[in-house]
């Protein structure tokens, strides 16, 4: 894809920037600062100015049905799995799609979709990588950071074209698969919790639409749609 990059120093958040920007081109916008930056729900997203990679993709996927929109999030989801596993390897997909460094958050995603009939209009996504920040003074519970990992710093821009790169490669394909082999806590039971309480369950698959399909030890199948389900750490 042909994407349009816009840099700026500042805004409450790159989502709400390219809301307020959005035409009919394919356009990325990145900031050294968010002063608003969220994460899923109510969660907000620390970052110090300049220190990490902010920044929301405006596409225009051709004919992927409203119904697929997940393979949205699976495209992207991989691209970043693949750029960051580039530089330090224990990259996973936390289901839907955050971004693991073994048991450590290092990024996250937030989407948002238009619809015109039965098809996605548009999609603008979120992504705030952890990258060259030092400590984590908020209390979300497990952030990690490049510089943390490997002790020297990474060039945010190089890597935001690393991602976009991916990202252009995959939108558009079948990339279930990729996906679910990169999935964090694959294989073995786990401990989540549900509405019910806490149960230990093994991944089985993932439905087209996202959902997450899990089997509980006594065998039970369930299935759950985001924020439905947590993972126990």
């Amino acid at each position: 894809m042909d994407w349009k990059i816009i840099h700026i120093d500042e805004t409450d958040s790159t989502n709400h920037w390219l809301r307020e920007h959005r035409g009919t081109e394919d356009m990325v916008v990145w900031a050294d600062y968010q002063s608003a930056g969220k994460g899923q729900g109510s969660n907000s997203w620390e970052s110090e100015k300049g220190m990490n990679l902010l920044f929301s993709i405006l596409c225009h996927p051709h004919g992927i049905p409203a119904h697929r929109q997940f393979s949205i999030s699976m495209a992207v989801s991989l691209a970043i799995a693949d750029a960051l596993e580039e530089q330090i390897g224990d990259v996973s997909i936390k289901w839907p799609n955050d971004i693991y460094w073994r048991d450590a958050k290092i990024c996250g995603i937030l989407i948002e979709h238009r619809i015109a009939g039965q098809y996605i209009r548009d999609s603008i996504i979120g992504v705030g990588i952890n990258v060259n920040q030092r400590q984590f003074h908020s209390d979300a519970p497990n952030p990690v950071s490049l510089w943390q990992i490997h002790g020297y710093e990474t060039d945010r821009e190089l890597l935001l074209h690393s991602v976009l790169r991916r990202f252009s490669e995959y939108i558009g394909r079948d990339v279930k698969a990729q996906y679910v082999s990169r999935l964090y806590r694959r294989k073995g039971y786990h401990p989540y919790c549900d509405q019910n309480g806490a149960f230990m369950a093994m991944f089985k698959d993932v439905e087209e639409d996202g959902h997450l399909l899990l089997v509980k030890e006594d065998g039970q199948p369930c299935r759950y749609a985001f924020k439905e389900v947590q993972f126990i750490t």
